[in-house]
């Protein structure tokens, strides 16, 4: 979480904005933003806002894993049974 602290406050200095700045664009506190820029995290929410006032919200979509595996595929591939399915007999009652 540090190094993605120091990358907030890297991204805010760039961009020439104060806590403050980024606090009220974001609609969080300041401390909200303190805390992320020292790695000690909050919220999703908040975040994200912050993301978005720093201009990195499309950093958000690198998160989503690639998918290698097609169901598709995986039923295709299924395995032979192994063994023969007998239906329940019903209970009377």
């Amino acid at each position: 979480m540090v190094a993605l602290g120091e990358q907030l406050r890297a991204q805010r200095l760039r961009l020439n904005l104060t806590l403050e700045d980024v606090a009220k664009h974001s609609g969080v506190s300041i401390n909200v933003v303190r805390r992320l820029e020292s790695g000690e995290g909050s919220t999703l929410s908040s975040f994200v806002a912050v993301l978005r006032t720093l201009r990195r919200d499309a950093w958000l979509a690198t998160l989503q894993p690639i998918v290698t595996i097609n169901p598709l595929d995986m039923l295709i591939r299924r395995t032979p049974r192994q063994r023969a399915y007998k239906p329940r007999k019903k209970t009377q009652g």
